[in-house]
C-alpha cells in the first residue's frame, strides 16, 4: 500500500501538545508496558556524518522534552516502501505535530519522522524534526509558511525513499500559480538538507488551479516511480520517473478524466494484477480508514488512463490509541504497512483531544487489542 500522507488543503488538523497514558505520567515516550527500557532513555550523541545528500549536514542530536534523541541509523539504500535512511525497515511520518502551551495558535512546528530500527518496528528516539525554515526551498526570496507531507516514493531510483511535501509559494493571482510541490530526497541518514520544486513543464498543466494532491505509483510498469498530481478541468498532469535531484521528471503529459482530488486505491495500488498501479480520482476529500467514492484509473503504458469503474473506498474500525484524556477524542489512521518485517501490515493509528493532547499506537497484523508501542508526538517540542 502507498498511503496518502495527508490532504494539506482538505485535511482538520489534529495537533495537540503533550500528554501521555495509562499509568505513564510524566513519561513522553511509552512503550507497552509502560516499564520496558527504551532507545528515548540512552544518553544523547552526536549525529552521524556529513555527506547528506540534499546538500547539508543532519542536525545534531538533542534532548526533546526530557527524552533523548538518538541518531538516525544509516542504510546502504533498499527497496522497502517509506525507508528514507535505507537501512531496510519503515519508517514513519507525521503531520501536525502537537504544539506547546503558550503556542496554541503559532505556527506548524513541521513534519515528523519517526524512524525504523533492528530493535523495535519504531524507535521513536531516533526521529527528525523538518521544517519550513530548515527543509524548504525558497520561491524567489521567500520561504514557505506551510510544509506539509503528501506522499512517498523513490523517485529518483537510489534506494532511498523520498518525501513530496505541499508549501505556500507566493502568488498574485495572475495566470498559472507557481507549483507548491516540493521533493526532500531520502540519504544514508535520511532526511535532511533542502528541498527542490517539482518542475513541471507548461505542456502539463492546464488552467490557473494548484497543481496538487500528488500520488506515487509506477503507473506506466516500467519499475520506476511516477507522479500523478491535478490539474484544472478534471484533468490529470502525469509525470513519469524517474525524477531528477533537480526535482524534473523524466517527461510530462496531461491525462483526462481526473478529479480535484486523488488517491492510491487501498490496500494495493495495482488493483487488478496487471502491473500497472492504478489511481482513484474523487470529487470529495477521502480520509484514511473511512468510506468513500471515486473514479478508478487503470494504469498503463501510458499511465492513469485507462477507464475503471466506480471505486468504493471500505470504511475501517480502527483500534484506539491509550489515550488518558477527559472529553471528547478522535482517532485517524496513519498507515498500513509492514514495520516488523513479517510481511503483513501493521496499523498505526493517532487518538488526539483538540490541539493539545495525543497518542500514536503501532498495532502488529491481526492483533488491535494491545498496541506494540504508543508514543506521544510531543517528542518533537523543541
Amino acid at each position: 500500500m502507498r498511503p496518502r500522507i495527508t490532504h494539506s488543503k482538505a485535511a482538520v488538523t489534529t495537533r495537540a501538545t503533550a500528554a501521555l497514558a495509562a499509568g505513564c505520567t510524566g513519561l513522553l515516550l511509552v512503550l507497552t508496558g509502560c516499564g520496558s527500557p527504551s532507545a528515548a532513555d540512552a544518553p544523547p550523541s552526536a549525529a552521524s556524518g556529513s555527506g547528506a545528500k540534499n546538500g547539508d549536514t543532519p542536525p545534531e542530536a538533542r534532548t526533546l522534552a526530557g527524552t533523548a534523541r538518538v541518531p538516525v541509523p544509516r542504510g546502504a539504500g533498499s527497496r522497502v516502501p517509506y525507508d528514507f535512511n535505507g537501512d531496510g525497515h519503515r519508517d514513519l511520518v507525521i503531520d501536525d505535530l502537537v504544539k506547546a502551551p503558550e503556542d496554541s495558535h503559532g505556527d506548524d512546528a513541521g513534519i515528523g519522522i519517526v524512524y525504523g530500527s533492528d530493535d523495535r518496528p519504531l524507535d521513536p528516539a531516533a526521529r527528525q524534526l523538518l521544517s519550513a525554515r530548515a527543509n524548504a526551498a525558497k520561491s524567489g526570496d521567500t520561504l514557505p509558511a506551510a510544509f506539509d507531507a503528501e506522499s512517498a516514493c523513490d523517485l529518483d531510483r537510489d534506494g532511498f525513499t523520498d518525501l513530496i511535501v505541499s508549501t505556500d509559494p507566493p502568488y498574485n493571482g495572475i495566470g498559472a500559480p507557481p507549483v507548491p510541490l516540493q521533493i526532500l530526497f531520502g540519504s544514508p541518514q535520511g532526511l535532511t538538507g533542502k528541498a527542490v520544486t517539482v518542475r513541471i513543464p507548461q505542456q502539463a498543466r492546464f488552467g490557473n488551479e494548484w497543481p496538487e494532491q500528488p500520488v506515487c505509483g509506477d503507473f506506466d510498469g516500467d519499475g520506476r516511480a511516477d507522479l500523478a498530481v491535478t490539474a484544472s478541468a478534471g484533468q490529470v498532469t502525469f509525470l513519469h520517473g524517474p525524477f531528477t535531484r533537480t526535482g524534473v521528471p523524466r517527461s510530462a503529459e496531461l491525462l483526462p478524466d481526473g478529479g480535484p482530488y486523488l488517491y492510491a486505491p487501498e490496500p494495493r495500488a495495482d488493483t487488478d494484477g496487471d502491473g500497472y498501479d492504478d489511481l482513484v480520482a474523487a470529487a470529495r476529500p477521502h480520509a484514511p480508514g473511512r468510506p468513500g467514492k471515486g473514479t478508478l484509473l487503470l494504469g498503463s503504458a501510458k499511465g492513469p488512463a485507462r477507464p475503471g469503474g466506480t471505486y468504493a473506498f471500505a470504511a475501517e474500525k480502527l483500534p484506539r490509541a491509550p489515550l488518558s484524556a477527559t472529553g471528547t477524542t478522535r482517532t485517524a489512521l496513519l498507515d498500513h504497512g509492514d514495520y516488523d518485517a513479517d510481511k503483513k501490515p501493521d496499523t498505526v493509528v493517532r487518538t488526539y483531544r483538540g490541539e493539545r493532547r495525543d497518542l500514536i499506537a503501532l498495532y502488529a497484523a491481526g492483533n488491535t487489542d494491545r498496541p506494540v508501542l504508543t508514543f506521544s508526538t510531543a517528542l518533537f517540542l523543541p
